[in-house]
């Protein structure tokens, strides 16, 4: 197993400006095989609810807390076992927002998964595959796992962990800004 790294580019309240960020990445990568992942917290019916709309089938999940029981494997209502945690992989991009809509107060991770970062010649920079393509956006979290809870969203964008070509910085200056410093080990 490889791991990426996830560094944070834009920390933002506003999540009508992180998704302009993330709309602006795709925009620059290769994205012709891309898909889209989710995993969230859910606490709400009516969350739960609006997330089983946008992702109607397939939705793998199990009861967070203390003593808690309950799974999508077992054949349980996740409705019953509330929290949980969901994920689910592979979908189509045109998923994620309605996914983040849905959402609420809950928080979460999407992560697109890209064809590849291309080559900027100008800048220096090699093509990187898809092993290392990857934008994270974590909504009313700062980290990737939803353990530090917010009232902002992060966007991240992903590089191999030794990559010190400046890929981070330029991505960054993509959207209009500049790598936090903070960057997190994804396991893919």
């Amino acid at each position: 197993m490889s791991n990426s790294l996830a560094s944070a580019v834009l920390t933002t309240p506003d999540l009508a400006e992180a998704m302009r960020a993330v709309r602006t990445l795709l925009a620059v990568a290769e994205v012709h095989g891309a898909d889209v992942d989710f995993e969230a917290v859910i606490h709400s019916p009516d969350v739960l609810r609006r997330v089983r709309e946008v992702l109607p089938d397939g939705l793998e999940w199990w009861a967070l807390g203390e003593g808690a029981e309950g799974s999508a494997k077992a054949g349980d209502d996740p409705e019953a076992c509330l929290p949980i945690r969901l994920f689910d992989w592979s979908r189509p991009l045109d998923r994620a927002e309605p996914f983040i809509d849905a959402l609420a107060d809950s928080p979460a991770s999407v992560r697109w998964d890209l064809d590849a970062w291309p080559e900027v010649p100008e800048a220096g920079l090699e093509a990187v595959s898809q092993k290392y393509a990857y934008v994270t956006l974590t909504v009313n979290s700062r980290d990737l796992y939803q353990d530090e809870l917010a009232q902002d969203h992060t966007v991240h964008v992903h590089t191999s962990r030794g990559d010190d070509s400046g890929r981070v910085a330029w991505l960054a200056a993509r959207i209009g800004s500049t790598p936090t410093g903070r960057a997190e080990i994804a396991p893919l």
